[in-house]
């Protein structure tokens, strides 16, 4: 059994319980997260047969079955839920940086927890994917009470190592989801070549997607001081400088990628969030929830 204080932060979900997780597009003919689905509460997946009973609604009667037993039989459909939510979450060597809750990989496990959270509790279908070159934890998307055990099951039994292909973990994962729903990537996106082949295949699936940049002060501030020697956390690479004299060269440079990223997720209509693991997660929650809820729906 999972320890869910450790990702599940009840003053975090205390605070935005109130806000609805919504998708910003139409996905499969409603709005995610706020309306019920057009056909009336049925999904278009057949479950079972059971035997009519008088107050059922006949348009329900199956009457091929009918026709073969002379006995009248509703369909019965398994429960579809208004929104299919993937968090998938960098996994890679780099994200071990920082200390305690400072740590990246455990700041976005957090974020990963509360969104399923969030999501269950409107009863919207959530699954989880872990990754680094490749898919390495599934937790595929329900919206059943057992859900979130699961997904912090999973967060629970992997750290963070090796490299990062993103591309083409996004593109498989495009490619094994039914239905177009929202995705949201959390990743620290170091090391990735390519960033936005992946992510644009995911859009053009149809699917909502929605990304979390996770950095420590430490790699936005750069405020390292003396001799200091820099090791590689994807590489075997290191290099031992001064890091006062390069500090005004990285930030113009760490800022470029930033903006490049920033520019790149709006071309593609991608929620972008540039998070630092200091910055308190209830506050970073709310104000991607607000925002989102804010959004024009727009319609495909």
């Amino acid at each position: 059994m999972p320890d869910s204080k450790r990702y599940l932060r009840p003053e975090v979900t205390g605070r935005i319980r109130r806000l609805e997780l919504t998708a910003r597009r139409v996905v499969e003919g409603f709005l995610s997260g706020m309306h019920r689905s057009p056909y009336f509460g049925q999904s278009i997946e057949f479950l079972q047969h059971r035997q009519y009973t008088p107050g059922d609604e006949i348009r329900h009667i199956d009457w091929k079955v009918y026709a073969r037993q002379d006995k009248l039989h509703i369909k019965q459909y398994e429960e579809e839920t208004n929104l299919r939510l993937t968090l998938l979450v960098d996994r890679s060597a780099s994200m071990a940086y920082g200390d305690g809750e400072s740590n990246k990989f455990d700041y976005s496990a957090s974020v990963a927890a509360s969104l399923a959270y969030l999501a269950l509790r409107q009863k919207d279908a959530t699954g989880l994917i872990t990754f680094d070159t490749q898919v390495r934890a599934t937790v595929p998307p329900k919206s059943n009470q057992h859900q979130l055990t699961r997904i912090l099951s999973a967060l629970e039994s992997v750290g963070a190592d090796g490299r990062t292909d993103l591309p083409k973990v996004a593109k498989e994962v495009a490619m094994s989801i039914p239905r177009r729903g929202l995705v949201v990537v959390i990743s620290d996106l170091l090391g990735i070549d390519d960033l936005m082949e992946g992510l644009r295949v995911l859009r053009q699936r149809g699917h909502d997607v929605a990304l979390f940049h996770v950095l420590h002060d430490d790699e936005l501030d750069f405020n390292f001081n003396g001799a200091t020697r820099f090791e590689g956390l994807e590489t075997e690479d290191f290099l031992n400088c001064n890091p006062r004299a390069l500090r005004e060269g990285y930030l113009e440079a760490l800022n470029e990628f930033l903006n490049q990223t920033k520019k790149a997720c709006g071309r593609l209509s991608i929620d972008y969030m540039q998070v630092r693991t200091s910055e308190h997660l209830d506050a970073v929650l709310a104000k991607f929830l607000a925002s989102r809820q804010m959004l024009p729906k727009l319609k495909r």
